[in-house]
């Protein structure tokens, strides 16, 4: 064991500057998890973003003004990527995507990865977004830096949702 004189060898691999990864156990079924997060109009309310009249199938875009205060000029604009029931449901985005006066649309999108698992008497709720290494790298730390912290909020959000009190 290293005394505080001696340095900590480095990590064999840098941190990942390609993918975040965060994870929750909710204390509900995975019925009703999975409920919140491929309900288009569910998962709007939860995330923050008006998703009325639209829903979630592989191939298709779904559309809507992100609605958390001072967010109101950002598009949520996803490509669904596939939904397999109650195991897994992904999309892809422009990640960080919130000034209005830049063009993100030649931009490859990241992809955002939701699992679910059964935990206990509830699930774990894990969500991967994969693809940093393709944005551009003015945008790229950045980006990856608010979506680990956006990530973390949206999951105590749907948490809260699914599991109010819990």
């Amino acid at each position: 064991m290293p005394d505080s004189h001696t340095p900590l060898s480095p990590p064999s691999s840098p941190p990942s500057t390609d993918r975040l990864e965060r994870s929750i156990f909710i204390a509900a079924p995975r019925s009703r998890v999975w409920q919140a997060l491929t309900t288009a109009e569910t998962f709007g309310q939860w995330f923050g973003v008006a998703l009325q009249g639209q829903r979630f199938a592989p191939g298709r875009y779904v559309r809507g003004n992100i609605t958390i205060a001072g967010y109101e000029h950002v598009m949520f604009d996803a490509l669904v990527d596939s939904v397999e029931p109650e195991t897994r449901f992904a999309y892809r985005w422009h990640p960080y995507a919130v000034d209005a006066q830049h063009d993100y649309s030649a931009e490859p999108r990241t992809l955002v990865s939701f699992t679910l698992q059964d935990e206990g008497a509830g699930t774990r709720l894990t969500v991967v977004e994969s693809g940093f290494d393709g944005v551009p790298p003015e945008r790229r730390l950045a980006a990856l830096h608010a979506n680990t912290g956006g990530w973390e909020e949206q999951l105590l959000n749907i948490q809260r949702h699914v599991a109010p009190g819990a």
